[in-house]
């Protein structure tokens, strides 16, 4: 399966948006593993446009340069979150390039793209042009346009209109194209304006040089839409010849007949993720089939406001990291968000959340399951004896976490995955109050029932361990090591089944995974 990120414009610096899109998108990639799929993660960054050479000119650098130091410091905050992608993409790369100018040629060479004057309103700021049916109800322009000019010039267009009707149907009877399905309803709602004009695709070069140049007219640059987008594809080896540095495409897209999953933002759904990228697709011949399926996330905002630079309020993905740890931070991103919605980010939350359920919760159990297996049993596990109305009630709830933790992750929800771990581990922590085995300890009778209680408590921590693995791969390998399993992280979803810790299995001592978050008081 082939997962993608929108792939990130250079312009910008790394925000608390793009660290959350990044970290879904590699905690599903590694689900994937954990349930035996083959999975292939795709991001990158968007290196061409008018804002980078811009801005650029402004630094008295080249835009290569400034894309390349910008691509830094993305790559470095992928590389301290421990994203695992399996494939990087840069706009630059000559291999994309190679890629957006035999789509172009094809397209242009069919008739699909043409030439004509065009005369309209544009955005400076998004870089695109729009029409009166962007205007407000007192028939502005909103900030959200930024300045907006009048512009008459010459442009390639791509047949967008013709495409319509094709994807309204496409759209309407498949309604899994778009999910969660409230912003589906989104998609839907806009497909009445598809019809309405054909998609300007190309930028003269006395207004922009920065971006690959159109095969049929060394006079222009093509936009956005046909190169940014593309990457999805190029990356993925599409129309590549013999670069053992690129995947066969044929066995990525789609794999095993799962179609690929786009995870991007609420705010490029329509209309560049939902319109103009499945028109491109079709247009360029695959089949319906082979079409993405598009995850849809919500924003972080503060106090119900969208972050943005002009409001102060963005938050540094780099320091939360710095401060609270890599893993609070991951661990916060995913557990804090229902997919697809908005949440507002809060500090107090993240501690709060890490502390609860990691560091009291989990860290407990995992205390308790291996000092007193270590105290009390010479760290030797025991399994043979008959479990209890207690135990067979602990096992059905790990059972119920399980199927309760699948069945979340399938429906890309994490937050209702960690929820079905954190009910196990406060049943277990609850089962050890019942059984209390720091008192069996003490009647050499009851050893038979104190092997059985700490069997039961260091069985449900290997199996919540790998539970835990997509989310925080660093904690689960130490877990693991604890354990004296560190195999553990090489089985699959399905290989969960009582008894993974065989009788008379030594268990290591327990050292601190998930330390408390102090915060000072200011």
């Amino acid at each position: 399966m082939l997962i993608t990120t929108a792939i990130d414009y250079t312009n910008g610096a790394p925000h608390i948006g793009h660290a959350y899109e990044k970290v879904l998108a590699d905690v599903l990639t590694r689900y994937h593993r954990l349930r035996g799929d083959e999975a292939y993660f795709l991001t990158g960054v968007d290196q061409h446009g008018q804002k980078v050479q811009q801005t650029a000119e402004k630094e008295g650098i080249h835009p290569a340069t400034f894309a390349k130091k910008k691509t830094k410091l993305f790559l470095n905050l992928w590389k301290k979150l421990g994203l695992e992608f399996d494939g990087w993409a840069e706009t630059t790369d000559d291999r994309h390039k190679a890629c957006v100018q035999k789509i172009l040629q094809d397209l242009f060479d069919r008739g699909l793209i043409y030439k004509k004057q065009y005369q309209g309103y544009y955005s400076v700021r998004q870089e695109q042009f729009i029409t009166d049916k962007e205007r407000n109800e007192d028939g502005e322009f909103g900030p959200e346009w930024g300045e907006v000019e009048e512009r008459d010039e010459e442009n390639y267009f791509f047949r967008l209109a013709d495409q319509a009707d094709w994807l309204k149907e496409f759209v309407n009877s498949l309604p899994d194209f778009v999910i969660p399905s409230f912003r589906r309803n989104e998609l839907v709602g806009a497909l009445d304006r598809v019809g309405e004009g054909d998609l300007s695709i190309s930028r003269p070069k006395e207004r922009l040089r920065w971006g690959i140049e159109l095969p049929f007219d060394e006079n222009y640059v093509t936009y956005v839409w046909f190169d940014a987008l593309i990457n999805y594809i190029s990356f993925a080896g599409y129309l590549a010849t013999n670069d053992a540095d690129l995947p066969q495409f044929d066995k990525l897209w789609p794999v095993d007949g799962k179609r690929p999953l786009h995870i991007i933002g609420k705010d490029i759904l329509v209309p560049a993720h939902g319109v103009y990228w499945p028109c491109m697709l079709h247009a360029m011949g695959l089949p319906d089939s082979q079409l993405p399926q598009i995850l849809v996330h919500g924003w972080w905002n503060i106090r119900g406001e969208k972050m943005s630079k002009s409001l102060g309020n963005i938050v540094d993905p780099d320091e939360l990291a710095d401060k609270f740890g890599v893993d609070a931070l991951r661990y916060y991103l995913v557990r804090d968000i229902v997919t697809g919605k908005d949440s507002d980010f809060d500090l107090d939350r993240l501690v709060m959340l890490y502390n609860q359920e990691l560091a009291n919760e989990l860290g407990n159990l995992c205390n308790r399951a291996l000092n007193m297996t270590a105290r009390f049993c010479g760290g030797t596990v025991t399994t043979t004896h008959e479990p209890s109305e207690a135990d067979q009630a602990l096992r059905t709830s790990l059972t119920d976490s399980i199927a309760a933790y699948r069945a979340c992750m399938d429906a890309y929800d994490i937050a209702g995955a960690l929820k079905a771990i954190n009910a196990h581990v406060s049943h277990c922590n609850a089962y050890a109050e019942q059984n209390k085995p720091w008192e069996l300890s003490k009647d050499p009778e009851k050893k038979d029932k104190l092997e059985s209680v700490l069997f039961h408590m260091v069985e449900s921590l290997a199996h919540l361990t790998l539970l835990l693995s997509p989310v925080l791969p660093e904690p689960a390998a130490r877990l693991a090591h604890q354990l004296r399993m560190d195999d553990l992280l090489s089985l699959k979803l399905d290989d969960l089944s009582w008894g993974l810790v065989p009788d008379g299995h030594q268990t290591g001592k327990p050292k601190p995974v998930f330390p408390r978050i102090v915060v000072e008081e200011a």
